[in-house]
């Protein structure tokens, strides 16, 4: 126990899935507390989500020099699970704005030793370049849509792959976007079927999903 916070250190074993750290509004003390039980050599393997790079580089350097940190994703982790010998997932991006969602997604993978591969820049406005990569992603067990805006890209994907998809809208977009609340709506409303939603910015949960369906493989 630190600063109140406990760990679910059974979820593995009940989920396939470890616990995790969501940093953002817990206090500075707690997180580096956390951060300096946890680091590499550690024999435990836990993820750091929203840790913000102001907030990381608080952390002395003996202890930030024992994680993986990935800024522009705000991930942190020491150890990893080992790599799965089965199940390969696709993150699947309309465009580099929503790269904060998009590699909260492919570094929960790599964390949790799922193969992955990123594929940015895909949105519907340039129809082509989601064209031209289709017959690679549907060679992908299963695929997260991470998309802003409109989030068209999540249904046009849906009904263009016959695989697990689990859409992540963004909070990327002007005005009536309405910080992910239009992109989410239109994910909810999607007219391919069996399309998942996840929160808005939930990179972290939709490659949760997509494990779990790797999981069961």
């Amino acid at each position: 126990m630190a600063h109140g916070i406990l760990f679910d250190h059974a979820r593995t074993a009940r989920i396939g899935l470890p616990e995790a750290v969501f940093c953002e509004g817990k206090p500075f003390p707690a997180l580096a507390d956390l951060l300096s039980r946890f680091g590499r050599g550690s024999g435990h393997a836990v993820l750091f989500t929203r840790l913000a790079p102001e907030v990381f580089a608080r952390v002395p350097e003996e202890v930030r020099s024992r994680y993986d940190y990935h800024a522009l994703s705000r991930t942190a982790f020491g150890e990893s699970m080992p790599p799965r010998r089965r199940g390969r997932v696709a993150v699947v991006s309309a465009g580099t704005a929503d790269g904060f969602v998009t590699w909260e997604a492919a570094r929960t993978l790599e964390y949790l030793g799922i193969e992955h591969r990123v594929f940015e820049d895909c949105g519907v406005a340039g129809l082509w370049r989601l064209a031209e990569r289709l017959d690679e992603i549907n060679s992908f067990d299963a695929v997260i849509v991470v998309a802003g805006l409109d989030a068209a890209l999540a249904s046009v994907l849906g009904g263009l792959t016959p695989k697990p998809v689990f859409g992540v809208p963004t909070s990327v977009g002007y005005g009536v976007a309405k910080g992910g609340d239009s992109a989410l709506s239109s994910m909810l409303c999607s007219c391919a079927p069996g399309v998942g939603v996840l929160n808005i910015d939930n990179g972290y949960g939709a490659a949760c999903a997509a494990a779990r369906v790797v999981n069961a493989l």
